[in-house]
């Protein structure tokens, strides 16, 4: 148990450490940091983290994080509408975005199907996304999911239930430039971009594994 001189200092090394990847040593080191800048500095800190939580929007549309109710992407005209990728989170819309390799548009499920942490269906963006299909002109629906058991799961589930539709859309996926058991946000521009331009036919894809 460390000791401080300070119980406000204390209280918010506690709360930096809370969040992910931060360990104590590196919650101390930014608390520090923090109690060196001026109160200017550390004001609009704060203040940017304060309006991102109050102020912050979900598309009505893909989910994606937005500054109003409708995000930047789905707004474009230039954006393909009709070509929608189908991701894990937000982490993956801004992995795909930064490889400018892809011109449509996207649905965020908000995390993958896993039983084992009591994430199933409901608690995913999945009904929005075949609401999204019947109402609106979708002509290839892009599976970027992880390369995990629960993405392939999810990918899976996803696939069956669009079959079941009136609407016909095209079902791909990456391309397995991707690595079994990895996460979009971690592969490198160039990887993920070629995946995503030599995507494959999703059922094609079942059949190889």
């Amino acid at each position: 148990m460390q000791n401080y001189s300070s119980k406000l200092f204390e209280n918010a090394v506690n709360q930096i450490a809370k969040l992910p990847s931060i360990g104590r040593r590196t919650a101390i080191r930014l608390a520090l940091h923090l109690l060196k800048q001026s109160k200017e500095d550390v004001a609009v800190f704060t203040s940017a983290i304060t309006a991102m939580k109050e102020e912050i929007f979900y598309c009505n549309t893909c989910r994606n994080i937005s500054d109003s109710e409708e995000c930047e992407i789905c707004r474009n005209p230039k954006r393909n509408a009709s070509l929608v990728c189908v991701v894990q989170d937000i982490r993956d819309v801004i992995a795909i975005e930064n490889t400018n390799a892809y011109q449509g548009v996207y649905h965020v499920l908000g995390g993958v199907i896993s039983p084992m942490h009591g994430i199933g269906i409901s608690e995913l963006n999945i009904q929005s996304l075949f609401d999204r299909l019947q109402q609106q002109t979708v002509a290839e629906l892009v599976l970027a999911l992880p390369s995990t058991t629960e993405g392939d799961t999810t990918a899976y589930y996803l696939f069956k239930h669009i079959q079941t539709m009136e609407c016909k859309v095209k079902v791909t996926t990456l391309a397995r430039g991707v690595s079994v058991g990895d996460e979009l946000e971690y592969t490198d521009e160039l990887t993920l971009s070629r995946s995503l331009h030599n995507r494959v036919d999703f059922e094609s894809s079942i059949m190889h594994k």
